[in-house]
């Protein structure tokens, strides 16, 4: 298992392993100004060859990082403890064209615990609203091909793009992170998980500009507990059918969520196309909302800002989605929206006890293409 541990504040027992790799023998600095890539990449591959379990230790201070690929399959257990903050260059430009700022792929059994990620993004941010011609932009931090994943504590502030990514990842736990960026930056989604089985995020405290978490095809056993979302675009599942193949989305569970002034609540999203992909097993359950302008909402007419529209149907099949006591206020007079695909019409969508209003009367709601029930007490102009 390789652990990455980055710890502000805290204090942690290193056990009986020994084996403890300090970033500064390796020459790195803690002064947020020499750059110290190359020294923390001979520290993890150190680390990754060690026949031991090593712990990656980075003392508190401020270490530039560009661009860093730490490649697996590494030999034993790894550790990597950061007391401080790991900072991305002022220039943009300088993390390249390759898509990522920390990058850890065909690594097993890897934990990443503590500090702080500050990708320093607003410049690119304001690079794209100017309309020139900008770098693609980096995600903070990003796991391709992990397997037995632990990833805590991490605050992670002002990503070019999303902060944190599992790609293609099993067993993977992410539990007590904070993720902060302006509600207007864009596409800075806070988790994004694709293509990964047995994933459970808990204990989160989420503000951007995007999806406080995404959840993209092939996306299997997702379980996410006491979640805090706002600014931000909510929870989504999707966008979906971007592509006619697709694997599908099954056995999502979200609890015990908090959503504060965020664009949405909880969303289901694709784009109005072909598609062989699917949802199916979902449950949204006890969950608050604060002022979230469209609290409940599958939308297969996905098309943000209506530019290239496909203007088909959604092959998207939506079924057995349960929303189970979820109560709070709207900001929009219409706090339920299903407007499902004509050609695949939602099936299977039950509602238990939900109170959603607005301006404190029972909010309305809007149906297309879908087969539902309702239960238990209902504040709500129901359109099921």
């Amino acid at each position: 298992m390789v652990t990455l541990l980055l710890l502000g504040s805290t204090s942690y027992g290193y056990g009986n392993n020994n084996n403890i790799i300090n970033v500064i023998k390796f020459g790195a600095k803690p002064d947020g100004k020499t750059e110290s890539s190359e020294q923390f990449q001979k520290a993890w591959e150190s680390a990754c060859t060690s026949t031991r379990p090593a712990t990656i230790y980075v003392p508190k201070g401020r270490y530039l990082l560009k661009y860093t690929n730490f490649r697996g399959p590494c030999k034993n257990n790894v550790t990597l403890i950061i007391k401080g903050t790991l900072v991305a260059p002022y220039d943009y430009n300088e993390l390249g064209n390759s898509g990522y700022w920390i990058l850890f792929n065909h690594v097993d059994n890897l934990s990443v615990i503590g500090g702080n990620l500050d990708a320093r993004g607003a410049a690119f941010w304001d690079c794209r609203r100017s309309g020139k011609r900008c770098p693609p932009g980096a995600r903070s931090m990003t796991f391709h091909w992990v397997n037995n994943l632990v990833i805590s504590g991490i605050t992670s502030i002002n990503s070019q793009l999303m902060h944190i990514v599992i790609n293609t990842c099993n067993n993977v736990i992410v539990k007590n992170v904070r993720i902060i960026a302006p509600g207007e930056s864009p596409n800075t989604d806070g988790i994004h998980v694709e293509r990964s089985k047995w994933v459970t995020i808990t204990g989160s405290i989420i503000r951007t500009g995007d999806d406080c978490i995404s959840i993209g095809d092939g996306t299997f056993n997702l379980f996410m507990d006491q979640i805090k979302c706002g600014p931000g675009h909510g929870i989504s599942i999707g966008s979906l059918a971007k592509v006619m193949e697709e694997e599908g989305v099954e056995n999502v569970t979200l609890r015990n969520a908090i959503f504060y002034g965020s664009d949405n609540g909880v969303r289901i999203k694709s784009w109005a196309r072909a598609s062989n992909g699917y949802v199916r097993n979902i449950l949204f359950q006890d969950i608050t909302m604060f002022s979230v302008q469209n609290p409940i909402i599958i939308d297969q007419n996905y098309c943000p800002d209506n530019l290239g529209c496909p203007g088909q149907t959604s092959g998207i099949e939506i079924s057995e989605v349960t929303y189970n006591n979820i109560h709070g206020s709207s900001a929009t007079s219409e706090a339920v929206t299903f407007d499902c695909s004509p050609s695949e019409p939602c099936e299977g969508i039950k509602m238990h006890d939900i109170n959603l209003t607005y301006n404190n009367k029972a909010a309305s709601s809007l149906c297309n293409n879908i087969k539902g029930t309702t239960s238990g007490t209902l504040v709500l102009q129901s359109c099921l």
